[in-house]
């Protein structure tokens, strides 16, 4: 459930940000009659982002237990490779966001062409939207995906619509660059664990024979199969009894990735023709 929560939270409040800043601007020049486009892109990145994850679970379903095992460790690594990129590249954009989506916002206003507007609010919300998806996907892998996984999804998914329309209406404020620091670092602490759990996976498949001995057993005190053990896994990549690889793996993947995330400085952003300066709250113009 806090998994599933986390990732919604965090997620969905990029989507919130994304389209508070569409219609905080549009609203801001009083073109609300343009609502209905960003409304309209937002609807068809759910619907794309709806349609992949049914596409993932039947994929999954119409597989055998060894070949599952393969697919669910591959996805799982991919979704450690994407969630990887995407935190390192919302940390450079964070600060110029806002005037990047009202500079789109103004072309395409200017050409008259509503297509490119929906498309651009579909783009801007698909990203996150099938980041999200990928990694719920990977997380019920360990988690299952019971009525608490889907829980805690919807709870962090409502949670996130609640702070968009507070930033909507001016009533709070989203101090961007800490947020997108401390929800990156909670991103790359849940992909370290897919990362040990990837590579179990990918052993139980078949695919890696050999994934080195397994220095402790911890089974006595906190079973893998009890309910913190695999609240453990699914949030930290957990196992009892893990192998050489999974604990080099997982520690090379957390600390290295961690620290240059914290430390190493975000790439200098190109000028961009800003229309407004970057807003400290998407319902201010």
């Amino acid at each position: 459930m806090l998994f599933s929560f986390l990732v919604t939270l965090r997620e969905g409040v990029e989507i919130a940000l994304v389209i508070t800043i569409l219609l905080g601007y549009l609203r801001s020049t009083g073109q609300r009659r343009h609502f209905r486009e960003i409304w309209l892109g937002a609807g068809v990145a759910a619907a794309v982002c709806l349609a992949v994850g049914a596409g993932l679970e039947l994929a999954s379903r119409e597989l055998d237990s060894q070949l599952v095992e393969g697919f669910e460790g591959f996805t799982m690594l991919f979704a450690v490779a994407l969630l990887t990129a995407m935190a390192f590249w919302m940390k450079r954009q964070a600060s110029g966001i806002s005037s990047e989506l009202r500079a789109h916002v103004d072309q395409a206003l200017g050409a008259g062409s509503m297509a490119t507007l929906v498309l651009l609010a579909a783009s801007s919300v698909g990203r996150e939207g099938l980041e999200t998806t990928l990694f719920l996907f990977a997380g019920s892998a360990t988690a299952g995906a019971g009525l608490s996984f889907v829980i805690g999804g919807l709870l962090g998914f409502v949670l996130a619509a609640f702070i968009g329309v507070g930033l909507y209406h001016g009533s709070s404020r989203m101090p961007l660059k800490p947020f997108f620091t401390i929800s990156g670092v909670v991103v790359i602490v849940l992909a370290a664990g897919l990362v040990s759990n990837g590579v179990a996976h990918l052993h139980e498949s078949g695919l890696l024979s050999n994934i080195g001995v397994r220095p402790w057993d911890t089974d006595a005190l906190i079973a893998s199969t009890s309910t913190l053990g695999q609240f453990l896994n699914t949030l930290l990549g957990y196992d009892s009894a893990p192998a050489l690889s999974q604990i080099v793996l997982y520690w090379l993947y957390l600390l290295g990735v961690a620290a240059a995330f914290l430390w190493l400085p975000a790439a200098a952003r190109p000028p961009q023709r800003a229309v407004q300066p970057a807003i400290s709250s998407p319902g201010r113009s």
